[in-house]
């Protein structure tokens, strides 16, 4: 049974005629079932993760639930060798991205308040960000790219599940 949150909250109807999942418990059913099969041997990169706003604080605000222990039991089962940024969870910092700033021509003013971001992830020694929100996602790319780290690689939760799935 998939958890109650977000929109969930404000159109029960359409959610339990609908079955809607988040789409962290969709891995997370799919993996404790056993519907898919992972290899975690696949990643063998140091792995920082990061909290977005959205997924976290926001949701935690208006929906009385963040998306904090989803995402690292996901992790713990894709990844032997990932860390948290820190501070972490509801502490952690705006990666800058945040509100659509993508689409704005702000750049100078979202890859300057993304540098706390880039020292967090600098101090991890990380080869690969993961992240569940495609605003985050361009953003900390982009800053590293800005920062001369185009070499860490910036991937999705469930980029990372796919990466290891095992196919028959």
């Amino acid at each position: 049974m998939a958890t109650r949150y977000g929109l969930q909250k404000w159109f029960p109807d359409f959610f339990d005629r609908f079955g809607a999942l988040t789409v962290f418990d969709l891995l997370m059913e799919y993996i404790k079932s056993g519907r898919i099969k992972l290899d975690k041997s696949k990643i063998t990169q140091r792995v920082a993760y990061h909290d977005p706003c959205n997924y976290g604080r926001k949701s935690e605000e208006l929906f009385g639930h963040g998306f904090y222990e989803e995402p690292r039991w996901i992790l713990d089962q894709c990844v032997s060798d990932w860390v948290d940024l820190y501070p972490l969870k509801g502490n952690q910092y705006c990666c800058g991205g945040g509100g659509g700033t993508l689409l704005t021509p702000y750049r100078d003013e979202r890859l300057y308040y993304g540098r706390r971001k880039i020292e967090q992830i600098k101090r991890t020694k990380a080869e690969m960000v993961v992240v569940p929100c495609h605003s985050c996602h361009g953003q900390i790319k982009a800053a590293l790219e800005d920062n001369g780290m185009s070499d860490i690689l910036v991937k999705y939760l469930w980029e990372v599940v796919a990466d290891i799935l095992i196919i028959d």
